[in-house]
């Protein structure tokens, strides 16, 4: 949690200085639910998420360097830095996409779960995605296949109460984005997305019933983004009052006194972790801006199988 936002914090101050140049949707506020991904999930289970999607990578493992020199555009990052911000991805770590359209990511996940189901593996697939995608045609297509034919597949809304610049109260009649589990016949789960523990517990219940053949789950996380929605974002329509009760739930100072009163870390423990998490994110940055650029050469590579077959 630390790490990803020691992360998060680097990039904007970067961005807000004019120092480094990308587009950017901060998850801030949203670490509980990515680290308790990376508790949960094995390195070969799969993870769809999307533009908001740092934390997740890291999460999941992905190097810093890779996620830095993607949205950058070096050749150190995941794709070479042709994917940019919205579009990365490590096969390798599990993560298979990440996608700038809202809801497009549960389908795919529908098919990599379908794909682990057909070969025999107990593979377990996660779709990361935001309140705003429950309510698209995609999401209910996905849901409603997966229940059919009860696919290892977790889905994993983490709500954080605005879609785009549009209340949750706004944009559905239900009080709770778990209650839509129940018109396709899989189980909806809501926890506090802020409580990495109770994110811990719930997820891994999923990802059993995932792997042991027993279909998909709905999982709700409720959280809150502190940065609003893309960095520079005014956020004038969230109320002042609503954005301070948020702050005072942020995730990782609330964990971090828990540790401490449970006796699980001493301060000095604590500084310590932090401490190194800044210095992670630094040689990352440092290794990323001293990287070349991507090349003109990529432009055809990775986009046909034969590059002789380019159109000309």
């Amino acid at each position: 949690m630390t790490l990803m936002k020691a992360a998060d914090d680097r990039l904007s101050k970067g961005i807000a200085s004019g120092e480094l140049q990308c587009v950017y949707w901060p998850p801030r506020g949203q670490e509980a639910i990515a680290a308790a991904m990376g508790v949960c999930l094995r390195r070969d289970d799969q993870l769809v998420t999307n533009y908001r999607g740092l934390h997740d990578l890291i999460g999941k493992g992905v190097p810093l360097v890779e996620i830095y020199g993607e949205m950058l555009g070096r050749q150190t990052g995941s794709s070479r830095g042709k994917g940019g911000t919205m579009h990365i991805a490590n096969p390798e770590c599990g993560v298979m996409l990440s996608t700038g359209i809202v809801g497009a990511g549960p389908p795919v996940a529908v098919g990599l779960a379908m794909a682990a189901q057909r070969k025999g593996l107990d593979r377990v697939t996660v779709a990361s995605f935001g309140d705003g995608a429950t309510n698209t045609g995609s999401f209910h297509e996905a849901a409603n296949m997966a229940a059919l034919w009860d696919l290892p597949l977790v889905l994993l809304c983490q709500n954080n109460q605005y879609a785009e610049m549009t209340p949750t109260e706004h944009t559905m009649k239900i009080s709770q984005v778990a209650h839509r589990a129940g018109g396709y016949g899989l189980p909806g789960v809501r926890v506090d997305g802020n409580d990495p523990l109770a994110v811990v517990a719930a997820l891994t219940e999923a990802v059993d019933r995932g792997r042991s053949g027993g279909g998909p789950t709905l999982l709700e996380c409720v959280t809150f983004r502190f940065r609003g929605h893309y960095f520079g974002d005014p956020m004038a329509y969230i109320p002042p009052e609503r954005l301070a009760a948020a702050l005072e739930a942020d995730p990782i100072p609330r964990f971090r006194s828990r540790l401490r009163l449970a006796g699980i870390c001493s301060e000095a423990d604590l500084d310590e972790i932090e401490a190194a998490a800044v210095t992670a994110v630094e040689e990352a940055l440092t290794a990323v801006l001293t990287a070349p650029g991507a090349l003109v050469d990529e432009l055809d590579r990775d986009v046909y199988a034969d590059p002789r077959n380019c159109p000309a």
